[in-house]
């Protein structure tokens, strides 16, 4: 099915409970159609720029076919602060009224661990996620978290707010779309992921720079910070559209760049 990039609004009308698990804590929440969401707060400690990351990461998997739980907008009004007993939660709230983002929470999922995991990832599926973590710069899919779930027998990635991490000072952003990913050598799936040649020319193909134009789009401009960089959010919108046109012309490099960390 062709990738069409709609993200769904929802109001949030109950906080259920946090997940202490992540620094981040993001959580539990039902919306307005009655369904339940991980709720990722823009005032949580990476601010709206985790939320950016999570967003144009999850729906370029989402376009490169993987199975990512579907995003949404999540508009939080400033009342659950005014009820939230907790004065963590009720500080992060306070600092994350408005638009936020969601996703579809997998009731029942359980963490991938390929130490105790009787079902084993084929090759081809471990190096579709290889790539897509080189092509991001997501940091944050190691043995000690690898943020994959199992859900219905199929494996789902999550969490990609640590990814795109250049976006946090811009320093030599277009010299760091060109480079080698070196932590790549601590992705869990790294040991699997050998047929990364034919997923590479699989992959460089379907994500399109209109592709990535159309993702890019997606951001909302409220979570757009200034910087000095750039003059206007449009300029800086641009800049991420063009790192990973940098990134995909580069992405004939990834096959030897995560050989090499092989």
């Amino acid at each position: 099915m062709p990738y069409t990039p709609i993200i769904n609004d929802i109001h949030v009308t109950r906080y259920l409970l946090p997940f202490i698990e992540g620094g981040s804590m993001p959580g539990l929440i039902e919306g307005e159609d009655g369904k339940l969401y991980v709720l990722k707060f823009r005032g949580a400690a990476q601010g709206p720029k985790a939320l950016i990351a999570e967003l144009i990461g999850g729906e370029i998997a989402r376009a490169l076919g993987l199975r990512v739980p579907k995003i949404s907008f999540a508009q939080l009004d400033n009342v659950f602060a005014q009820t939230e007993p907790d004065h963590a939660i009720q500080v992060l709230m306070k600092q994350s009224v408005g638009q936020n983002l969601a996703v579809d929470y997998l009731a029942d999922a359980f963490t991938y661990d390929p130490a105790v995991t009787t079902t084993k990832l084929d090759a081809k599926t471990a190096s579709q996620i290889v790539w897509l973590d080189s092509l991001i710069l997501n940091v944050d899919r190691s043995a000690r978290n690898t943020n994959m779930l199992w859900w219905k027998d199929e494996l789902w990635i999550i969490d990609h707010g640590a990814a795109m991490f250049f976006q946090h000072s811009w320093r030599d952003w277009e010299e760091r779309a060109r480079k080698p990913f070196t932590e790549i050598k601590n992705h869990v799936l790294l040991p699997l992921a050998t047929q990364l040649q034919e997923v590479c020319a699989e992959y460089s193909q379907l994500l399109t720079k209109d592709m990535i134009r159309q993702i890019v789009s997606l951001v909302p401009d409220e979570w757009i910070l200034e910087h000095p960089h750039f003059a206007t959010i449009a300029e800086q919108k641009e800049a991420y559209i063009r790192f990973f046109e940098l990134r995909l012309d580069y992405s004939v490099n990834f096959v030897t760049d995560i050989g090499d960390a092989r």
